[in-house]
């Protein structure tokens, strides 16, 4: 009986460390690190990875949309790229309010998203309608 009730604590502990190390390790979705993890020392470039509607449903990317760049530097500007031209601009990022806003060259206006994760490697933007971009590093 003892031999058994010392394999049993012997499991639960396993268990147990293995449920904390999947909690450790789990998915940086809805994270949002400092703003240097968007522009990284100098510059950053990411690509999309996905895209999703106000729904939550995937967003089949055409062969151009796959290859849209956006630039992150620094200084507070950016470029997008893409197979048909590019747009600067500047941006301002809010940490505490976890927001970005673009305002490309020369336009009157510019577009706030909800920054809904920026870690090293992934960056996921939610527009006002609820339509998510899912940008990673390249």
């Amino acid at each position: 009986m003892k031999t058994q009730s010392l394999t049993l604590r012997y499991l639960a502990s396993l268990l147990m460390l293995l449920a904390l190390f999947t909690a450790s390790c789990g998915s940086k979705e809805g994270k949002v690190e400092g703003v240097n993890m968007l522009y990284g020392k100098d510059s950053k470039v990411w690509k999309t990875d996905k895209e999703l509607d106000a729904s939550g449903d995937k967003v089949k990317q055409t062969d151009a949309q796959e290859d849209e760049r956006i630039t992150f530097f620094a200084n507070g500007q950016y470029n997008m790229t893409s197979p048909t031209g590019a747009t600067n601009g500047k941006y301002t990022f809010d940490q505490t309010g976890k927001t970005i806003t673009m305002t490309p060259e020369g336009a009157a206006e510019s577009n706030t998203f909800s920054v809904v994760t920026l870690t090293d490697d992934k960056l996921t933007l939610k527009s006002p309608a609820g339509a998510e971009l899912r940008l990673e590093k390249e």
